[in-house]
């Protein structure tokens, strides 16, 4: 009898589903028995960067993945714990000799590929690493110099410009050998947390393809008109799908040129809109690859050393939705619900926390790692640094959104807040525009305005002027 061909490993990590996905594309390309496995972290009950919204949505994702695979022959192998021991584990097992993953974006995954490949180096096993999460590498968008940009536009530019890889298709077969063992589908008790009393989507590839397909039908078209009020179903509420890998950014890409070439003028404005998205994205990711200290200190080093007041209870309050700015309270109520806010409302919550409590924009961004659904390291060090005026092409620390003209701007009739704040239901959406004149709370049991916006807004002026002196 011949001896039967070693089989290849697909590494799962933030790429759960089966079509265009380049490295299983790969593992089973090579024609032998294809071992797809996925190992769960160990931490138990708390993380400064993930929560039960998070992994409850993880869950639904594997168990999802789980079926796909056994729809080609497959069979997803999960284990538990450190993944190069895990690994190391096996290839014993398994004889394999060769090793397939997707590369991830953040410090933290690229310091686990390295000891993978030395792992691959010590036992003969050959490494394939594919870039699957962007479009283009961070290496790949530079300035003519082959410096990294630090300026969204000229970056933007750049990426547009470029020719973007096309989809690969899904594997027709696959054969997992039977006799490997494996946990079975995950639950939140795994990591010792209760389930979340939230409003969550659907998880799985065919749910975030059904996503979408519906913002194909009509949500990117008109992104440029509804993208920025957060009481319209106005964006196209992937970016939980983006993060866990169930659609591909290629596949995206490619469906949104064939939606441009067929749409009216008017439309193409807002596909084109929706595209610039897709780069900010991918921005936020060179701008972590290329400086990775954003995670720890501020991308402007002028910024770096800015004094931040200690957390108090207006952090809770912020934290809570109960600092009486109803648009603010609004957005930080729907984050809890759903593990979901518009980005509207993100930018006003995060420069709220910043620059009216001034309180370290790090605190801000580890809890909205905590509740965010899609949250993706990059993006949200980007985002709160944006907002407190420190990042890369951020806000100029004299951009201090007010939370009550912002209202009058994205939420006039107040449909977003009285959605998210139902103690406000009865008030007239014209309170929602400025503190109230009486000094009395604008309903029973909600709070009045934890601080004055204008008070506020000239200290953290003095506070940033006052350090650049200094320096």
């Amino acid at each position: 009898m011949p001896a039967s061909p070693p089989p290849v490993i697909h590494w799962y990590r933030r790429d759960l589903r089966i079509a265009d996905n380049l490295s299983l594309h790969h593992a089973a390309s090579m024609g032998r028995p294809v071992i797809p496995v996925y190992f769960l972290s160990d931490w138990k009950k708390s993380h400064l960067w993930t929560g039960p919204k998070r992994q409850h949505f993880l869950c639904g994702c594997l168990a999802s993945l789980a079926k796909n695979l056994e729809t080609i022959g497959g069979r997803l192998i999960i284990r538990n714990g450190d993944a190069v021991k895990g690994l190391r584990q096996l290839i014993k097992e398994s004889g394999a000799k060769d090793l397939c993953f997707n590369r991830d974006p953040d410090p933290f995954g690229k310091a686990v590929e390295e000891k993978i490949r030395q792992l691959c180096a010590e036992l003969g096993v050959q490494c394939h690493a594919f870039h699957d999460h962007a479009l283009h590498t961070p290496d790949e968008v530079l300035t003519q110099s082959a410096l990294p940009y630090k300026v969204y536009t000229p970056y933007s530019r750049n990426w547009l410009a470029l020719e973007k890889p096309s989809p690969v298709g899904k594997p027709a077969k696959l054969n997992t050998p039977a006799d490997l063992k494996s946990l079975a589908v995950p639950t939140l008790a795994h990591w010792g947390l209760k389930e979340p009393d939230a409003q969550l989507p659907e998880a799985g590839e065919r749910a975030a393809r059904e996503r979408f397909k519906k913002a194909l039908g009509g949500i990117v078209q008109h992104y440029g008109s509804t993208r920025d009020i957060p009481s319209l179903q106005g964006t196209s509420r992937i970016s939980q799908d983006l993060r866990f890998g169930l659609i591909s950014i290629r596949t995206i890409h490619a469906e949104l040129m064939k939606s441009r070439a067929a749409a009216k003028a008017a439309e193409r404005v807002g596909i084109d809109i929706y595209l610039k998205e897709l780069a900010w994205r991918e921005f936020y990711f060179a701008i972590l690859h290329h400086f990775p200290n954003v995670l720890a200190e501020e991308f402007n080093p002028e910024w770096r050393g800015l004094p931040w007041d200690a957390p108090n209870e207006n952090f809770e309050a912020w934290k809570n939705g109960r600092t009486g700015f109803p648009i603010v309270d609004a957005g930080m109520r729907e984050l809890l619900a759903t593990g979901f806010m518009h980005n509207r409302v993100r930018m006003i919550t995060a420069m709220f926390l910043t620059k009216d409590l001034h309180i370290d924009w790090r605190l801000g961004e580890s809890y909205f790692m905590q509740h965010l659904l899609d949250g993706e390291i990059a993006s949200n060090n980007g985002g709160w640094q944006w907002s407190a005026g420190t990042g890369a092409d951020a806000a100029p620390y004299f951009r201090i959104q007010n939370p009550w003209s912002q209202t009058a701007r994205y939420d006039p009739q107040g449909i977003y807040i009285k959605r998210w704040v139902p103690e406000l239901t009865a008030v007239d959406p014209k309170k929602f525009l400025e503190a109230p004149a009486d000094g009395k709370p604008l309903a029973p049991g909600y709070p009045l305005p934890c601080v004055d916006h204008k008070f506020e807004r000239d200290r953290t002026l003095a506070i940033f002027k006052r350090h650049r002196g200094e320096r």
